[in-house]
């Protein structure tokens, strides 16, 4: 790993977040490194470290609490639901695909775990701990 980045081809759940956020334009590591030494209390971080810190869901949520819209989290408010916005849940990041169920409600893109056999999946209503969905502006 080099300054934090996984340079294996591997990578947790918000290490996919970041490298969607980079292809459009935004550096998540040093955006939430900016951000917790310009505000540290709200992140209750004892020792920032950029390396780390991007690669934290905590972080994560509350970077995009402080900096990006907030929207429904109702999965089934269509027209809410854009690809490219992000979901947030208690432990886990995920990016809304542009992939629909007939209904209306997106397919999510995420990083789970090594036995995950698609990063593209219909498991957005499955989950009952979604506590965020934001659009980067």
């Amino acid at each position: 790993m080099k300054g934090g980045v996984p340079t294996d081809g591997r990578g947790v759940r918000t290490d996919l977040l970041a490298a969607a956020l980079k292809g459009a334009g935004w550096d998540l590591q040093i955006l939430i490194d900016e951000d917790i030494k310009a505000a540290p209390e709200a992140y209750e971080v004892d020792v920032p470290d950029p390396n780390i810190d991007y690669r934290r869901v905590r972080n994560v949520a509350v970077y995009l609490e402080r900096h990006a819209t907030s929207l429904s989290l109702d999965p089934h408010d269509a027209a809410a639901w854009r690809a490219g916005d992000i979901a947030v849940f208690k432990d886990h990041v995920a990016v809304i695909s542009d992939v629909r169920r007939p209904d209306g409600v997106p397919y999510l893109i995420h990083h789970e775990g090594p036995l995950q056999r698609a990063f593209e999946e219909d498991i957005l209503t499955a989950r009952s701990d979604l506590v965020g969905h934001y659009r980067m502006q």
